[in-house]
């Protein structure tokens, strides 16, 4: 798969304890994304994700819903250079 974006994802809310790093690893794996997902001291969630552009699109509207027990109060979504992930994995 050609890696046509990356991209950085702050998702701020009710967004830890509820599963979002499994679901966002699920939803990844689903699309052909990879990077990662980790839960953040501030209480945000941070992902990097790689893909294309099409799947990073998708990840990224996931990310604005969340799993079923999130509340997603606010996403910030930054371009940045591809990294070259081979999968998408769970940090932390």
């Amino acid at each position: 798969m050609t890696m046509d974006r990356a991209v950085e994802i702050v998702v701020a809310g009710r967004v830890q304890g509820v599963a979002f790093r499994w679901q966002a690893n699920e939803e990844a794996e689903r699309l052909g994304v990879t990077g990662w997902v980790r839960n953040e001291p501030d209480g945000t969630v941070r992902c990097h994700a790689e893909g294309s552009a099409q799947a990073i699109d998708r990840f990224v509207d996931w990310c604005r819903r969340g799993p079923r027990f999130a509340v997603v109060d606010r996403v910030d979504v930054r371009e940045v250079e591809p990294a070259g992930h081979g999968s998408f994995e769970i940090k932390g």
